[in-house]
Parts: C-alpha cells; structure tokens; sequence
C-alpha cells in the first residue's frame, strides 16, 4: 500500500511539473502607470486630507452608473506621484478626487458634496487613454484644481 502512494505521489508530482512545461506561463507583467499629481486648488493636502487617484479600464466611468475603478491610490501632497504596476487592461484611464473634510475613505461611496475632481484628460471632459506595454513605465502628469466638483 505504501508503495502505491509513494507511486501515485511521484505521478502526480511529475504530471505536474510536465504540465507546467508543456505550458508556460506568461511572466511578462503589465506596465506601469505613474501619475505625477499636480493640485494647485486651496485646500490643504496631507495624511488626513488625500487626493484619490483611481485607475480605470475603460472611459465608461465618466457616464456613472456605478462604474467602479480597478485600482485606487491615495497621495498625501498636492503634487504627490502615484504608481499603479502590472496594469492589465490597456488602454486605462485616471481621474482623482480631493476630500478637502478628510472624512472619505474612498471606499464608502461617492465623494462628499465640494470634493475637487481632477481627470488626466487632453480635451476638457474627454479622459485621455493612456498606453503602455508589457514592463514599460508610462509617465503622466494630473493637472487639477477647484474649477470642477462635487455637487
């Protein structure tokens, strides 16, 4: 009987590996999206006061609807950088928001009413897709201030 396990075992061991050979899998990470913020709005920004820089696969969120981002990276300075590594889907897009109250955790629904919104955007109100390939940085800088918010 101990016998038949230790075969089953060595079987299955060697299956796996054989597997893991016949198909390899992709190691290649997606890019890396770094985004420069640059909030030249009047509040204060610091470790109770954060910019909300979210990272979306699709420029669908700007039509609501509860469209929810596919990463979210908080900056504690108006002209703090944020990096989103292994990016899956490409092109993305990245739009921020700003609590001036501290009170939102970006994770309890929308932003509270005042909130400055920012979107990296080359038309006003159209978000820009941002490229990138497999184990690229990709630069962008989030020019925002209190033009644009939460109503």
């Amino acid at each position: 009987m101990q016998t038949r396990r230790s075969i089953v075992g060595s079987l299955a061991i060697g299956l796996l590996f054989a597997s893991s050979q016949a198909f390899p899998q992709d190691k290649k990470a997606g890019p890396t999206i770094q985004v420069q913020l640059n909030y030249t709005g009047s509040g204060t920004v610091d470790d109770k006061h954060k910019i909300y820089v979210a990272l979306w696969d699709s420029p669908d969120f700007m039509q609501g609807g509860g469209t929810m981002p596919v990463s979210l990276q908080p900056a504690d300075s108006k002209t703090g950088t944020v990096t989103f590594t292994d990016v899956k889907t490409i092109p993305a897009y990245v739009s921020c928001v700003f609590d001036p109250t501290g009170s939102w955790d970006a994770a309890s629904g929308p932003p509270p009413s005042g909130s400055a919104l920012g979107l990296y955007s080359k038309t006003p109100g159209q978000p820009e897709p941002i490229k990138g390939t497999a184990g690229e940085t990709v630069k962008v800088t989030l020019a925002f201030d209190d033009t644009a918010k939460m109503p």
